[in-house]
C-alpha cells in the first residue's frame, strides 16, 4: 500500500511538473513576459550599488525561501486545505464615478483602493496611479494563476481620467499587468518605475519619452508634487530566467501639505525606519498586508510587521493593501485584515479599512473603519 501511494505521489508530481513546464514554455512566447534591459543599461545599473553579477540586491541579506523548497511550498498551496482560503462571494464594492475623479480642488487628498495593491492617489490636483493591476485575470496563463474574487473592478482603465503618473513597485504579474498598461499607456503622462522595468513598458508600446527609471532615492518633480523612489526588500522576475534582473521600490509622494507612502511588496527591514526619518511623518501609508507565508519570511511581511513598519515610517494612518483580490498564499483570505486590525488597536495606530472603490479623504471627516469583511 505504501509503495502504491509513493508511485501515485510521484506520478502526481511528474504531471504537475509537466503542466508547469508547458505553462512556462507558453508564457515565454507571450508578450506579457515583457522586455529585457540592454547591455548598456546593465552596465549603468552596476553604478547603483545594489546590482551585482546581473542581479539586483537588497540592502540587507535576503533569502527567498527561508524554510523548505519552492516545490514544497507549491504543493502546500495547491493541496493543503485552509479554511476560508477564498471568500464565499464577491467582496463589497463601491463603483467609482470617473466624473468624481475629474472634479477636484487643489487641496483635495483622496486615496481609492481597487483591491490588491492597485490604488489611485489624488493629490495636489494630480492623479497618481499605484501598481494598476486592473484586470480580472492575472498573467499570460489565467488557468494557472489565482482568480480575482470580484468579476469586475470599481472602475476600468478605460473609464479613468487622464493620469499624471503611474508608479510601479516591481515587475511581478500582480503589480505590473500587461493588459492594464496597454489600456493606460495613451492616457498616462509619465510612468515612473524601478531600474530595468522600463524595458517591459517599451516592449508593450509605451512611448519612450513617458518611461522614467528611478534608482533608490532618486526623485522627480511634478507641479506641486515630489515623487521619490525609496528602497524595499523583495525580488523580481516574470519568468524562470530573469530573476532579479529588474529592481523593486517603495514610493514617497509629497505635496506642500501632505505626505503619502506606498510600501510596494517586501519583507520587514531597517529601511522603513530610514524612510521615516528622511521623509516622514506620513499622513497615510499604504502598506503590504497579505500573501505571506512562513517560508517567505524575508520577502513578505506578516500583518503584525505591517503595523510595525507603519510606525517605523511614522505614518499617522495605515491603509492595508495587497489583499482583497487574489489568494496567493496559504492563509484565509481575511486573515491579513483581522490580524492587522488587532495589532493596530494594540499599538494604538489609526487604521482605515475602506471597501473596494470607497474613497479615503484625508483631513475631511472620519475615515472608513467599518469591518465589512466579517
Amino acid at each position: 500500500m505504501r509503495t502504491s501511494l509513493k508511485i501515485v505521489g510521484r506520478l502526481a508530481l511528474s504531471l504537475l511538473a509537466l503542466v508547469l513546464v508547458a505553462g512556462v514554455a507558453f508564457a515565454n512566447l507571450s508578450p506579457e513576459l515583457g522586455g529585457k534591459p540592454t547591455k548598456a543599461q546593465k552596465l549603468a545599473y552596476a553604478r547603483s550599488g545594489h546590482y551585482e553579477d546581473g542581479e539586483f540586491r537588497n540592502l540587507v541579506p535576503t533569502t527567498l525561501m527561508t524554510g523548505g523548497s519552492t516545490v514544497a511550498a507549491l504543493w502546500r498551496f495547491l493541496f493543503e486545505k485552509v479554511p476560508h482560503k477564498n471568500p464565499a462571494a464577491p467582496l463589497p464594492m463601491q463603483p467609482l464615478d470617473s466624473l468624481t475623479i475629474t472634479r477636484k480642488t487643489a487641496d483635495l487628498v483622496r486615496v481609492t483602493w481597487f483591491g490588491h495593491s492597485a490604488s489611485l492617489v489624488e493629490i495636489a490636483g494630480r492623479n497618481i496611479l499605484l501598481d494598476p493591476m486592473l484586470s480580472v485575470d492575472m498573467g499570460p496563463i489565467s488557468w494557472l494563476t489565482p482568480n480575482r474574487y470580484n468579476p469586475v473592478l470599481p472602475i476600468t482603465a478605460e473609464k479613468l481620467p487622464p493620469i499624471d503618473a503611474v508608479l510601479i513597485s516591481h515587475d511581478h504579474y500582480d503589480h505590473l499587468d500587461y493588459q492594464s498598461i496597454r489600456r493606460l499607456k495613451d492616457k498616462t503622462a509619465n510612468f515612473y518605475v524601478p531600474l530595468g522595468v522600463g524595458a517591459h513598458l517599451l516592449a508593450w508600446g509605451v512611448a519612450p519619452e513617458k518611461v522614467h527609471e528611478l534608482d533608490w532615492n532618486d526623485s522627480v518633480q511634478l507641479p506641486g508634487l515630489t515623487i521619490i523612489s525609496t528602497p524595499a526588500r523583495h525580488f523580481s522576475g516574470r519568468g524562470l530566467t530573469n530573476r532579479n534582473s529588474t529592481s523593486w521600490s517603495s514610493w514617497v509622494i509629497k505635496s506642500a501639505t501632505k505626505r503619502i507612502f506606498y510600501s510596494g511588496d517586501g519583507g520587514y527591514g531597517p529601511h522603513f525606519s530610514t524612510i521615516g526619518q528622511r521623509h516622514g511623518p506620513f499622513d497615510l501609508a499604504l502598506m503590504e498586508c497579505g500573501q505571506y507565508d512562513r517560508q517567505w519570511a524575508e520577502i513578505h511581511m506578516m500583518p503584525e510587521q505591517t503595523v510595525q513598519a507603519s510606525l517605523d515610517v511614522r505614518a499617522k494612518v495605515l491603509l492595508p493593501v495587497h489583499w482583497g483580490a487574489f489568494t496567493e498564499a496559504n492563509h484565509a483570505w481575511d486573515d491579513p485584515i483581522r490580524r492587522a486590525t488587532a495589532e493596530a488597536a494594540r499599538l494604538r495606530l489609526p487604521m482605515t479599512t475602506p471597501q473596494l472603490g470607497q474613497p479615503v479623504m484625508l483631513a475631511a471627516g472620519p475615515l472608513p473603519q467599518v469591518p465589512w469583511w466579517r
